[in-house]
């Protein structure tokens, strides 16, 4: 009843639902989870029978004994389809039944011989035979044999006893899990009661997930200023910002080699002017001096060598620096003021923008779009929500609510009178006379011997399943039986040990029926139709970059008279050696010194007067005029070299850059509407990963966990596995293997008792028996 009420569950919950292929995506999107809530059954999966399982493997180890053979799949396949004829083919089934037949041949036997031989036994005693004569007769061996006869018999009584304690243990196990039939019983109904209430949830639960897809889906496109934008921008960054960078890197050169050259331009001036003052105050100092030499004082012999001394110093005074020979910076100044007119810096800075408003472009080009793509996914979850009043599921499930009422009211109504003859047995086992009880041990051994190699091992190992499954057993058109009747297509391999199997690992109804050969999920859920619908409004999303100038013609044309401007082409080499030369040929703060010294060698009077007064000239001269124009020289020389630095290369500078700014702005032209598509598709897959990806968790949760059918297998083990074979079979096989091996050793325990019992009767008389011969011959 519970196998059958498991199958037609089953097929209940199959029945008016169409679907569609599943998904075939394996994309995950992050922050998707979904997961079927888990259902908790009472019924517990597995039986364990305690201690008694010992016993009752001992009972299966001696019915396996007795019983070797395999189990008789042909002749049941024959019986089932009616070929078996067994009264021509009886042989087959005294060769699979000789050993139950020889066991059950020996029980009735002894039903037959124990009165018989207690009758003749009786005869026998009244003829003062076997045992009945009132004479005791001594033997050597008697004391010995007394004992053995005791220890036999004591011996015989332990395994009587056994016997008896398994046939009562057997009893007891047998009531106290009659009793829990009940239990067991309403715990099986009641979990088929909550498969079959869970299942309209799981349905409500499996489409209320559809909130999930929707909500990312609108986050995604509240935000697509930055995943559509801010993706287009990163494709286009390494390639523009480069050259912006170098673009406005000569800009800032540019504008700081001008300043620089206006610095060396006034600072050359300056030198110019200072140079050509220092020569002119070294030619007075020298032409004054040289006029002093004329003094009459020179003429002295004492003072003539030092004058001529004097005199022939005065050529180093003739040269100082000139720089007259240096052109002025200012033709190149004009020209760069030229080109700083164009604001290199500000064409940058407006390429720079348009870059940075690619995404709230996206966001204003997409904001009517996402309104629009918001009211369809609201429409597609509305619908989605309605679908579970189409499925007629409620009214499928009330008619198996009904079923399982009357089901258990029918165990429930049968339930007490099980009881009642259990409670009979357990009474009246105890009091039969040993042929009475190996009667029913010839009876319970045959019955349940048969039940064991044919119910329950079978069941156990699965092979009365295949023979179930046996192609055209069942129905002669169908080669499959069950698929015929739940699939309407007998050819599809739908077997009961499939079906058993994959309920036991409570897999859902979908992949256990194989009802892909007559449904498909996906359609009857109407998600791919709607999928599609997204699709198509993604595809209409259209945004339009508009193109990207880098740098208009103003600003090319200014870096190329840039790179023709021949700033890097100035004699930098002309005005470093100038300026690194000293102002004057000597220092005139030691060549004052010098003079100095000498005069003091001089007599006093108006010459010594008058070399003395040019010696401090000369270093008047040196302090303001000399130290000043090497302090510019210095200046001039370090802007020199900086300009010389920053101008090093300037035309292949500007050329790379013209040339890079070409090919990224050919590659704007070419590549940005693609790289906008790219990437409207790129979120256009997202979005509807999303919608696979719960299609797809939406596929495996009905073809693999909606409607777990666990419950059914349970309760079909319940029902053979447990209740009979369990409950029944073990302990009746129990029962007749403790009771049976008992009753077998009546008889030698009355053989060993009767032949004790000589020892201890009262007897008429009795033999003297003396040990010692001597004694007796006297």
């Amino acid at each position: 009843m519970a196998l059958l009420l498991g199958f037609l569950l089953l097929l209940g919950l199959c029945e008016d639902t169409m679907s569609e292929e599943p998904s075939s995506s394996q994309y995950r999107p992050g922050g998707l989870e979904f997961q079927l809530p888990p259902t908790s059954y009472q019924t517990s999966d597995s039986y364990d029978p305690g201690p008694a399982g010992l016993f009752f493997h001992i009972v299966r180890l001696f019915v396996h004994i007795v019983q070797p053979n395999a189990f008789p799949e042909d002749i049941l396949r024959k019986t089932i389809q009616k070929k078996f004829d067994p009264s021509k083919e009886y042989d087959k089934i005294i060769y699979y039944e000789i050993g139950i037949i020889i066991c059950a041949a020996l029980g009735l036997l002894f039903v037959v011989l124990m009165p018989l031989v207690g009758f003749f036994f009786c005869l026998c005693r009244c003829c003062n035979k076997c045992g009945g004569e009132m004479h005791q007769r001594q033997k050597r061996s008697g004391p010995f044999l007394k004992k053995c006869y005791t220890i036999s018999l004591l011996v015989i009584c332990v395994f009587i006893s056994i016997g008896i304690i398994y046939g009562f243990a057997a009893n007891q196990y047998m009531r106290t899990r009659v009793e829990e039939t009940r239990k067991l019983s309403d715990s099986n109904f009641n979990d088929l009661r909550t498969l079959l209430n869970v299942v309209p949830g799981q349905i409500d639960y499996i489409l209320d997930q559809f909130t999930h897809p929707k909500e990312k889906a609108f986050d995604d496109l509240d935000n697509i200023n930055s995943l559509v934008g801010d993706g287009i921008y990163e494709h286009l960054k390494p390639k523009v910002l480069p050259v912006l960078k170098d673009i406005k890197d000569l800009a800032k050169d540019m504008k700081a080699n001008r300043d620089t050259l206006v610095q060396a331009n006034t600072v050359l001036t300056d030198v110019k002017h200072s140079s050509a003052f220092l020569r002119t105050s070294l030619r007075d100092v020298k032409t004054s001096m040289e006029q002093t030499l004329t003094d009459p004082q020179c003429s002295f012999p004492a003072v003539a060598p030092t004058c001529n001394s004097i005199r022939k110093s005065l050529s180093v005074l003739d040269d100082s620096a000139n720089f007259d020979h240096l052109p002025s910076l200012d033709g190149h100044i004009t020209q760069l003021d030229g080109l700083l007119q164009t604001d290199l810096s500000s064409l940058v800075q407006k390429a720079n923008e348009s870059l940075s408003n690619i995404p709230e472009e996206v966001q204003n080009q997409t904001r009517d779009f996402i309104t629009e793509f918001k009211k369809t996914l609201n429409s597609i979850q509305s619908d989605v929500k309605n679908i579970s009043t189409k499925i007629p599921i409620q009214k499928t499930l009330s008619s198996f609510v009904r079923y399982i009422n009357n089901s258990e009211d029918y165990i429930l109504h049968y339930l007490p009178t099980i009881e009642e003859c259990d409670s009979y047995s357990g009474a009246g086992f105890s009091f039969f006379f040993s042929w009475i009880v190996m009667t029913i041990v010839v009876l319970t051994f045959v019955a349940g011997g048969n039940m064991e190699k044919l119910v329950c091992e079978p069941y156990r190992n699965k092979k009365l399943f295949q023979v179930l499954d046996t192609p055209y057993l069942l129905n002669e058109d169908w080669k499959y039986y069950l698929s015929g009747l739940v699939l309407n297509k007998p050819d599809v391999n739908l077997t009961f040990e499939q079906v058993y199997s994959d309920c036991k690992e409570n897999k859902g109804l979908y992949a256990t029926l194989k009802l892909d050969h007559i449904y498909n999920v996906s359609e009857q859920l109407n998600i791919t139709k709607h999928t599609g619908d997204i699709n198509s409004n993604l595809e209409n999303m259209n945004i339009r970059i508009e193109d990207i100038e880098l740098l208009d013609k103003t600003g090319m044309k200014t870096l190329m008279d840039l790179r023709s401007s021949g700033i890097d082409d100035i004699d930098y080499a002309a005005y470093l050696n100038a300026t690194e030369r000293s102002p004057t040929r000597v220092n005139l703060t030691s060549f004052a010194n010098d003079i100095q010294r000498k005069a003091n060698q001089l007599p006093s009077g108006r010459l010594k007067t008058s070399l003395k007064s040019h010696a401090d000239t000369l270093i008047n001269i040196h302090q303001n005029q000399v130290i000043p124009l090497q302090n510019s020289m210095s200046t001039m020389n370090k802007q020199m070299k900086t300009l010389h630095y920053r101008t090093s290369g300037l035309k292949v500078r500007v050329s790379t850059t013209i040339f890079f700014l070409n090919s990224t702005q050919d590659f704007l032209t070419s590549q940005l509407s693609k790289i906008v598509v790219e990437e409207s598709k790129q979120f256009g897959s997202k979005i509807i990963s999303y919608f696979e990806w719960y299609l797809q968790w939406v596929e495996m949760t009905i073809t693999q966990q909606f409607a777990a059918c666990k419950p059914a297998a349970t309760a079909v083990d319940s029902a053979v596995n447990v209740f009979l074979c369990s409950y029944i079979v073990d302990p009746l096989n129990l029962f007749w293997f403790g009771m049976g091996k008992a009753t077998m050793l009546l008889l030698p325990a009355v053989i060993f008792a009767v032949k004790l019992a000589k020892y201890f009767r009262r007897m008429y008389s009795e033999d003297v028996y003396e040990d010692d011969p001597v004694n007796k011959a006297l």
